[in-house]
């Protein structure tokens, strides 16, 4: 099994396009996780970087997020938002989609009637579609995330428990049972590092923060270890610490705690380190 890193655009805004994609490739990660709203300019930019950088390594890859932001809107209209969206990322022949899928208070009907829609496209299009496990979506809950698994065992999913953390306060210590039914349906993971009251501790490397790195380690071992078993070809992980709100900051000054780079960088080294080690 190949375990392969890729880089998040977010928080890195201050790069161009072409700026971004060199410097990832120079630190070590295999492709890039983006949300892209073609056509602009900006998707061109991205595209045309990637291409360069495909002559040095043909396999570096592209992950497309498909994100609807939330305004007042029934089920219906935000199916057809998200489909339009849809039609100009698969268009730009991503590795897959992550999907920010459906809405926390939507019923559980109208969720499963946003999920089919994905579902359909995704058979139609031949384009591989992940739900990102996340606050405000179907998914931000752990356990009320298994109905949905249950009637879709199909779902694939963009493991990011950290907003479990979150929504649950707690470190998950008595919802093991449920973490395990998730884990099999965990196909890329976001590799941040969240906490009891929020989805990013200020900086991964802090001591203080320790016991929560190796939490998370240990869910990603699982999770690496499920996929080799099944003989899964290609596991895939975005270390994933964001920028100001998600970075915490000082008062007054705002000046953020960190920095995002140095943060993503040390996660790719630390899962580097303990996945070569365990799948050489």
């Amino acid at each position: 099994m190949q375990i392969k890193y890729s880089c998040s655009y977010w928080g890195n805004d201050h790069f161009t396009p072409k700026e971004f994609i060199e410097n990832v490739y120079e630190s070590g990660y295999n492709g890039v996780e983006l949300f892209l709203q073609p056509p602009d300019k900006l998707t061109n930019d991205f595209i045309d970087a990637i291409t360069a950088i495909r002559l040095k390594n043909p396999d570096f890859y592209l992950i497309a997020m498909q994100i609807v932001f939330p305004v007042v809107e029934s089920a219906e209209s935000y199916i057809q938002k998200m489909e339009q969206r849809l039609e100009s990322i698969a268009e730009l022949n991503p590795l897959f989609i992550n999907s920010h899928t459906g809405k926390d208070h939507f019923s559980f009907d109208d969720n499963c009637r946003v999920i089919e829609a994905l579902l359909n496209f995704s058979k139609k299009r031949g384009v591989r579609i992940l739900h990102e496990t996340h606050r405000g979506r179907f998914s931000f809950h752990a356990a009320s995330l298994l109905p949905y698994l249950e009637k879709f065992p199909e779902l694939e999913l963009v493991g990011d428990f950290s907003h479990f953390c979150t929504v649950s306060e707690s470190m998950l210590e008595d919802q093991e049972e449920i973490i395990h039914k998730i884990i099999p349906h965990v196909g890329h993971v976001h590799a941040r590092v969240g906490f009891e009251q929020g989805p990013q501790v200020n900086n991964p490397a802090a001591p203080e923060w320790q016991p929560h790195l190796q939490r998370f380690m240990g869910w990603w071992q699982q999770i690496a270890e499920y996929h080799h078993k099944k003989g899964t070809s290609l596991l895939t992980f975005t270390p994933e610490f964001g920028p100001v709100p998600y970075m915490p900051v000082e008062p007054y000054t705002q000046k953020p705690l960190s920095n995002v780079w140095d943060n993503n960088i040390f996660m790719l080294h630390q899962l580097k380190e303990k996945f070569t080690r365990s799948f050489p």
